[in-house]
């Protein structure tokens, strides 16, 4: 392996912006939670069903997280043709053999318990007769995806999810506050947050424990099924404040967006295929026989890199999603926000081809935790997407990623209450002398542009050292004039982490010498077990170090 680029130390300054402690307002919790989706709500429910005095951050509106916008559903195995042991196996083949195999199978085996919890709650999950609907994505060899509205699973999820916050007195939710960075005492704990309010005000939220639950990154690139809010400010928060980011080079490819000029690029569920959909070209040709066994029901990052490679083949600029063959009421019936959000461009989902291309979806890699859902820093702790469990290896197996959510939200929630408690949770919080130089004549929306545009192509579903080494170049010089302060906007102190981001992603895709899962490289097409068979792990002290999977758990587990 090549020696693995430094830390630049300008570029990833402790805090984002100057302040000083005492002269802020501050509030005081005994678990704050920062993140308002699926694993920021259970953790908060867990939390406060223990007794914890417990607030809850959304970056804008609570609903506004990826949470809400999931379709598919969420994997679990609910009745005697399924086993927990072909679930397991089903994740294991979809990580490319570097999953955690202790995280999967605690997952797994603990799935059941949050699903019928939920039930409990009043989850309305879809059911045929008495029994609940279940249903077949890529890389799960039975139907095990439960599923809510027909493809509203998210929604209706998280809208059980915020009735029984909003029904806890312990639970306060704020909404539309920024978190802009964890506040560290002078031992190096973490006691809190520093945000901008509504107003676009600093204070504090000091805290006993704290947990992120900021989702993913997808934003960071130009064609994404991610909200513009997924910025991986979780992630980055962190990684200043000294935790281990792992895995951060798997960003997973979901295959089928809907690909029209003016349309957002509303992500097309993986059920559709699951419910025998056709992938076709533009000659109207069926093709992912030619590249797996499973065709259209392989894993995704199969399914991604032969849609890109069809692409390039027939020099068009979509492929289509073909239902022509199925019963059209019945998938009217079973996907109706996704025929409803495709009739607006003149399109019947059972009777016309829906052009379809991959965009970004979700980041596999974030904040190293083990499994108490515990951080390498005291009084932090993590789940979701921003979280790096161990879960999905190099590829997360669809519908995976909320029961995930759900298992190590509980996780997070019991343990955050245990921290709170510890001797040291009240230490007093250190922050930075006041008067960093402003920055001025600055186009924010520019640069988020050219940097969205820089990923998706350079760092984007292939990838190659001379696009890497192009990407790191801009990267490094736009750092040089953003990342050393002076802003305190929320919109430029997102794009600072999505820079920053943007840098450890490049960084370790470039190191990573070989194709495995998501990480595609077409100058080192194979996978390398031999010497790529381990996880990148990327800390402030430390840097980038690899880790082979026999020593890789070492610390955490």
């Amino acid at each position: 392996m090549a020696n693995p680029p430094t830390i630049r130390k300008g570029a990833f300054r402790r805090y984002l912006v100057n302040f000083d402690p005492s002269s802020l307002p501050t509030d005081r919790c005994d678990v704050l939670v920062v993140g308002g989706g699926a694993a920021g709500l259970r953790s908060a429910i867990e939390a406060a069903n223990l007794g914890a005095n417990v607030i809850v951050l959304a970056k804008n509106e609570v609903s506004d997280c990826n949470t809400y916008l999931a379709q598919g559903g969420i994997a679990t195995v609910m009745d005697d043709k399924d086993s927990v042991e072909s679930h397991i196996r089903d994740t294991l083949s979809a990580g490319i053999g570097i999953c955690d195999e202790s995280a999967v199978s605690f997952v797994v085996t603990e799935a059941r318990s949050r699903i019928e919890e939920l039930i409990s709650w009043g989850a309305p999950f879809d059911r045929t007769n008495s029994h609940l609907a279940l249903t077949k994505e890529g890389g799960h060899s039975v139907s095990r995806i439960l599923h809510i509205g027909g493809d509203s699973t998210g929604r209706g999820l998280h809208e059980t999810l915020q009735r029984v916050a909003k029904s806890n007195p312990n639970i306060r939710i704020v909404e539309r506050a920024f978190a802009i960075d964890l506040v560290s005492s002078a031992s190096m704990r973490i006691v809190g947050v520093l945000v901008l309010d509504e107003e676009e005000k600093p204070r504090l939220i000091l805290a006993g424990a704290t947990i992120l639950a900021t989702g993913g990154a997808g934003a960071i690139y130009r064609e994404t099924t991610n909200p513009a809010s997924s910025t991986g400010d979780g992630v980055m928060m962190a990684f200043r404040a000294g935790a281990i980011v792992r895995d951060i080079e798997f960003v997973q490819f979901h295959p089928t967006t809907l690909y029209i000029a003016g349309a957002s690029r509303l992500l097309v569920s993986e059920a559709v295929r699951g419910e025998g959909a056709y992938l076709v070209n533009a000659g109207g040709e069926r093709f992912m026989h030619r590249y797996h066994d499973a065709a259209e029901l392989a894993p995704r990052d199969v399914v991604s890199l032969a849609i890109v490679k069809e692409l390039a083949r027939t020099k068009a600029t979509s492929v289509f999603l073909d239902l022509r063959h199925k019963d059209p009421d019945e998938m009217l019936a079973r996907f109706p926000g996704i025929a409803s959000a495709v009739s607006r461009f003149g399109l019947d989902l059972a009777r016309d081809l829906i052009p379809v291309r991959p965009s970004a979806h979700y980041v596999i890699g974030g904040v190293k935790v083990n499994q108490s859902a515990r951080t390498n820093l005291r009084g932090l702790l993590a789940c979701g997407e921003c979280s790096s469990t161990g879960l999905h290896g190099a590829n997360r197996l669809g519908s995976n990623s909320l029961i995930e959510a759900l298992v190590y939200g509980e996780v997070a929630g019991r343990n955050a209450v245990a921290d709170s408690k510890h001797d040291d949770a009240r230490e007093p919080p250190q922050g930075l002398p006041l008067g960093a130089q402003k920055v001025a004549g600055f186009d924010y929306e520019d640069m988020r542009r050219s940097l969205q545009t820089l990923l998706w192509r350079q760092v984007g579903i292939t990838r190659n050292a001379r696009d890497l080494g192009e990407a790191k170049k801009s990267l490094h010089f736009w750092s040089r004039y953003l990342l050393e302060g002076g802003f305190e906007r929320r919109g430029e102190l997102s794009l600072q982490n999505q820079l920053q981001f943007a840098i450890l992603l490049a960084n370790a895709a470039d190191m990573r010498q070989e194709s495995r899962g998501v990480h595609t490289r077409m100058d080192f097409e194979k996978r390398d077990d031999e010497n790529w068979l381990g996880h990148f792990e990327i800390s402030v002290t430390g840097g980038y170090v690899f880790h082979k999977l026999d020593d890789t758990n070492e610390g955490t587990r």
